[in-house]
């Protein structure tokens, strides 16, 4: 079995079906990992949405902050938003079937190898992988829970800012959530600044990419990550494998095999 993950297609399903020709991708017998953001922005949002259902066990998906806002929007919880491209999904006979399945998904994916850890955007300096995976079951919980209603109502905000262990019910799930799927920039007490999206040179002041923060707990492990255009794929640091290569913004799709530890680019062309 060949492992590959692959960033943040918000849409884009005609590069991921050249990618996966080009290495001659089988379900039956390779694994297709997502960083999140399936939906949104992008032509073929129902596409992309169809076919990783459709993978079942071939497939490890994580949410991204757009996912989480097609069950938002699919709930009446929040109106679409101008450049939103969710529509298709929304109108879709299949769309029932495809956001129950969507809500089931993590916000964080250890593999069972111990190897690699995958999320949407981020984790707080302060989380070990292993506390961090335990706060994600928490939302997950939620969001598959008869609560779930109460989770996305509340998921939207910038504050708390900071983590605190002493932090309960929705205002837990939103800190817990910002990180995991919005996170860009943190300061070194892990209080985030979720306004800025630039490149990581042009942090706002005090503040840092997340993945700089001295003595990081998460440190060391591998952790795959999307969220990031800007980025463009330059973490310049082994243990962070960034795959937002700016796809829905006309730059490249990206594909990571975990086997050979080797990317695969095409042009998007939205």
């Amino acid at each position: 079995m060949t492992r590959y993950a692959v960033g943040d297609l918000q849409g884009c399903f005609a590069p991921l079906r050249k990618l996966l020709d080009r290495v001659q991708f089988d379900p039956a017998r390779d694994q297709l990992w997502s960083v999140g953001d399936l939906v949104n922005r992008g032509p073929q949002s129902l596409e992309c949405l169809r076919f990783f259902f459709a993978l079942g066990a071939g497939a490890r998906v994580v949410l991204g902050n757009h996912d989480l806002h097609l069950l938002a929007v699919a709930n009446g919880i929040r109106p679409l938003k101008r450049g939103d491209t969710l529509r298709e999904i929304l109108d879709a006979p299949d769309c029932a079937e495809l956001l129950d399945w969507l809500r089931r998904q993590p916000l964080l994916y250890r593999d069972p190898s111990g190897d690699y850890t995958m999320l949407h955007a981020g984790l707080a300096p302060q989380w070990t992988i292993e506390y961090a995976s335990q706060l994600a079951d928490e939302v997950s919980a939620a969001l598959q829970s008869s609560r779930y209603l109460d989770f996305l109502r509340g998921m939207y905000g910038n504050a708390p800012a900071t983590w605190s262990e002493e932090l309960r019910g929705v205002e837990r799930w939103r800190a817990i959530t910002n990180y995991l799927t919005r996170m860009r920039f943190c300061n070194e007490s892990g209080e985030l600044e979720l306004t800025s999206k630039e490149g990581p040179d042009n942090a706002p002041p005090g503040f840092m990419p997340w993945f700089a923060v001295p003595g990081r707990k998460s440190a060391g492990q591998t952790l795959i990550v999307g969220h990031w255009a800007s980025l463009m794929g330059r973490a310049e640091r082994a243990d962070i494998v960034a795959l937002d290569t700016g796809c829905v913004w006309g730059q490249n799709l990206t594909l990571f095999n975990l086997e050979k530890q080797n990317f695969l680019q095409c042009k998007c062309a939205n």
